[in-house]
């Protein structure tokens, strides 16, 4: 199947060809369906916090977090040109609805109320167009031209962060600038620095250290922070081989293997490769103006403040577990911290063990990362969600199931993944380290049995595509999952253009 050139190719991307031939079997195989237990609700699952028990935590984050080294994790290395995608089927079938929200013709009767509009106007007068008068013309297809080709703003060729979101008085800012801002509010340390890490396609670094020399400075002064900035980009050798619909390895018109990104499950080795005491993980596009920032800022404090609190039991209780002392009076208070507050399931014969048992046991439970998610009710968003899980060996955990997962064929299964009552935004903050303050080995903590495969094309051939386990879903799999509800107003992604004009993207309207 592979030859000696296959050998050499996957070599010089790093990767162990024991992994291609792993891979290849998952697509014969397939990936086994998630078996849904139930869905997390509040009381099963999800923590509910009152103002009283959400301000303890906050203050518990905000006297703790700021001797600690915290990161701000951003996946950003994504396309943007799945937001313009109306505006390319605009472009093939010119037919303009200025009502629809979501349509291109609403897009256009408001274009003068969207972050990057100067910046379009400048660009298109360079070669002689107006972009006020095309707009009252209705003349749309130059508009369109210079927004997302590179003769002019090139925006359906940059990753969001790049992109224009929100503007102020003061000028525009850039998604990965918002996240600076963000940043600045709940990450910074006792001496005001603000560690930020962007994960990139290595053709964008040029770009966003462009940006970011122009904005640290100006930043930094308003806000009284110093920036630390760093990048990574995925790793080659977590890319996926592709095969054909019989399942073998697709090759382009040179006979080379092709290879695809592993999605977003390969930044976890991006993420095990940040040194810090806490990450807050939060996706480019989900961010908000100042306005709004003050309630995002203040659950970003609770998270991180539940987690310092939940992890400072866990290590305490993992050097008792060290200590010649141990006894089954102690052994029961941790399998009772394990059960009540970790949500973990502890073997009904627990008790009946002898000690060293229990202690292995226990161990087992406690030395693992941890992360605590936000949740918000669930709208009609598309994407996963927080669920009761079964193993193979029918224990039960906490797990962040995307309905690719779910085999909805079965009755009961899609009856108990529509009953789910919360949606995952991918808002978390992350502990990777142990409680001797070595930092996991997070791949050690994979289920590698929750890929995903799909069907891609390219020029004009089939091929199949494998990703990687989920970064938030089966990446994280084993680690201590905890599932806190967050209001739906710090949930705002922008996943069309026409999302910038949403009221919650409007820097000077009130929600």
């Amino acid at each position: 199947m592979l030859n000696a050139d296959d050998q050499l190719q996957i070599a010089q991307k790093g990767i162990n060809a024991a992994l291609i031939e792993k891979q290849i079997d998952h697509f014969v195989r397939g990936f086994p369906y998630i078996n849904l237990d139930r869905p997390a609700v509040p009381g099963d699952g999800i923590l509910l916090f009152n103002d009283q028990e959400a301000n303890t935590y906050i203050d518990f984050y905000e006297c703790h977090a700021p001797a600690l080294r915290v990161v701000k994790f951003v996946p950003a290395s994504g396309a943007a040109s799945r937001m313009f995608k109306a505006l390319f089927e605009f472009s093939e079938n010119p037919v303009v609805d200025e009502m629809e929200p979501q349509s291109p013709g609403y897009l256009f009767a408001h274009l003068q109320e969207i972050a990057f509009y100067h910046d379009l106007k400048i660009i298109m007068k360079r070669d002689g167009f107006d972009l006020d008068v095309l707009l009252t013309e209705k003349k749309h297809l130059p508009i369109v031209d210079y927004l997302l080709s590179p003769k002019g703003l090139n925006y359906a060729g940059l990753p969001k962060g790049l992109l224009k979101f929100h503007h102020y008085q003061e000028g525009a800012r850039t998604a990965a600038e918002e996240h600076m801002v963000e940043g600045s509010t709940h990450a910074r340390d006792r001496n005001n620095k603000v560690y930020l890490h962007f994960t990139i396609s290595p053709e964008h670094r040029g770009h966003f250290q462009e940006l970011i020399s122009k904005a640290k400075p100006v930043l930094e002064q308003r806000l009284g922070v110093t920036f630390d900035i760093s990048f990574s980009v995925q790793n080659p050798a977590t890319d996926m081989i592709a095969v054909d619909e019989d399942n073998q390895p697709f090759r382009d018109a040179d006979g080379k293997l092709v290879f695809r990104p592993g999605g977003h499950g390969a930044l976890l080795e991006n993420l095990n490769a940040i040194q810090a005491d806490l990450v807050f993980v939060k996706n480019i596009d989900n961010i908000v103006p100042d306005r709004l920032r003050s309630t995002t800022s203040r659950y970003k404090k609770l998270l991180g403040g539940y987690l310092l609190a939940i992890k400072e039991k866990i290590d305490r209780y993992l050097v008792l577990l060290d200590a010649k002392t141990l006894d089954k009076h102690l052994c029961t208070e941790i399998a009772a911290f394990v059960s009540h507050d970790l949500l973990m399931s502890v073997p009904g014969e627990f008790s009946d063990l002898p000690l060293e048992i229990q202690r292995e046991k226990l161990r087992y439970c406690l030395d693992r990362p941890v992360r605590v998610c936000g949740m918000v009710k669930n709208e009609g968003e598309p994407g996963g969600g927080p669920f009761w899980v079964r193993d193979d060996d029918g224990h039960v955990s906490l797990q962040i199931v995307e309905s690719s997962q779910v085999n909805l064929k079965d009755v009961s299964q899609k009856a108990i993944f529509s009953a789910s009552t919360h949606f995952n935004p991918v808002d978390l903050v992350c502990s990777t380290r142990n409680y001797k303050g070595e930092t996991f080995r997070l791949q050690e903590f994979v289920d590698e049995n929750t890929g995903f495969i799909s069907l891609k094309s390219s020029h004009g051939r089939t091929l199949k595509a494998q990703e990687l386990p989920g970064l938030w879903n089966g990446a994280m799999a084993g680690w201590i999952t905890l599932f806190v509800e967050v209001p739906i107003i710090t949930f705002n992604p922008v996943k069309t253009v026409n999302d910038l004009l949403r009221k919650e993207h409007r820097a000077h309207l009130s929600v």
